[in-house]
């Protein structure tokens, strides 16, 4: 599935009528990464910390609701989820391509 795929398909299940929607959205995606987080936490908490050690088939749901959110806000934008993955590698190649990877800051 490509992402231009992938959004379509999530746009089917996103609800545009509510005055309040890309609120809702952006806050959902941080819910549901929070929920990972809190997996992540629990692993830590309860075990070793060993990420071999979590569910595959739970986190793969919860990266989904992830993506899910972020398909819906990049299209509430009128972004495609192919910009968004495009822009990102080609960020991250840059910064690759200039030795700081590390560090802090957007714009490094």
């Amino acid at each position: 599935m490509t992402f231009k795929e992938y959004q379509e398909h999530a746009l089917t299940t996103a609800n545009d009528d509510r005055p309040l929607e890309f609120y809702h959205r952006v806050l959902g995606l941080v819910g549901e990464s929070g929920e990972i987080a809190e997996k992540v936490k629990k692993l830590i908490r309860d075990g070793d910390g060993d990420p071999t050690q979590l569910d595959k088939k739970d986190i793969t749901k919860e990266l989904g609701d992830v993506l899910w959110y972020i398909a819906t806000i990049a299209d509430y934008l009128d972004i495609t989820l192919e910009d968004v993955a495009r822009t990102n590698v080609e960020k991250l190649a840059d910064r690759k391509s200039r030795n700081t990877l590390k560090g802090s800051g957007d714009n490094r």
